[in-house]
């Protein structure tokens, strides 16, 4: 289950700040300080766990990261409310009969069985519009389901990263599908692109918005101006997109 972030975070005046190396106290809230040689403007990201983080180029002084902090410390607020609410909503699956599981944007029923009709030996299959988990596996359920999402989206994406990839000058060298903690995809050094396996729950459109994203970053490391131009090229309606898997990509954390 995922860690509960607190209700309401309430900004209290006059508390002590402090900074280290790696750390930045500010007002009660903690970053987490990265630097970055590819750096050139800074970044505060609040991730989905709650977890703070600043992002600046490597000469930026302590009191700079601080008053920048500082100036965002209402937004800051706001998305740790946002990121508490949306986790409160997180469903968790109880892999009994009739409960709805998504695979590409749809819902699918769960019908437990005792054998399957056609492979005796898989615990799990999609067929005539229903998931089919044998009765002796429920236990093992969430493990059974990830696999098979993990099997599925590994074709998925390998199929979407090698037509965009094309398309927007990327090269691209691997595709992985594992699990990503809290983020849906990242690209690493070498050319290799990856994928958290939950990503194959979403809507085709929006799945597709997380590769091209991850594609982006292959040609631009941060989300400068740069790399959402490099976005809308791809995606013109990629604001629509982006904005729905903020909103909506907490239902498929409850596996």
């Amino acid at each position: 289950m995922m860690p509960k972030l607190p209700l309401t975070p309430i900004r209290t005046v006059g508390k002590p700040t402090r900074a280290s190396d790696h750390m930045l106290e500010v007002d009660g809230l903690c970053f987490e300080v990265l630097r970055s040689e590819r750096r050139r403007t800074l970044q505060i990201t609040v991730e989905r766990t709650g977890a703070l983080r600043i992002v600046a180029p490597p000469q930026v002084e302590d009191r700079q990261l601080i008053d920048f902090v500082e100036e965002k410390l209402l937004w800051i607020h706001t998305k740790i409310e946002e990121k508490s609410r949306l986790q409160q909503r997180a469903p968790i699956k109880d892999f009994v009969d009739g409960e709805g599981f998504l695979y590409l944007g749809k819902s699918y029923r769960l019908r437990l069985v005792e054998k399957q009709l056609v492979d005796l030996t898989c615990p799990l299959t999609l067929r005539n519009g229903r998931f089919c988990l044998r009765q002796a596996s429920v236990r093992r359920g969430r493990e059974i389901f990830m696999r098979w999402y993990a099997y599925r989206a590994q074709g998925w994406f390998e199929r979407q990263v090698a037509e965009h990839a094309n398309r927007m000058g990327v090269i691209v060298n691997e595709v992985n599908v594992q699990d990503l903690g809290y983020r849906w995809g990242s690209f690493g050094t070498g050319g290799r692109v990856s994928f958290h396996w939950k990503a194959i729950l979403l809507p085709p459109r929006i799945a597709q918005y997380v590769v091209v994203h991850e594609l982006a970053h292959g040609l631009h490391p941060d989300h400068s101006p740069k790399f959402w131009i490099k976005v809308e090229q791809h995606l013109p309606d990629w604001r629509s997109r982006k904005t729905w898997l903020a909103e909506n990509g907490i239902q498929v954390e409850g596996i």
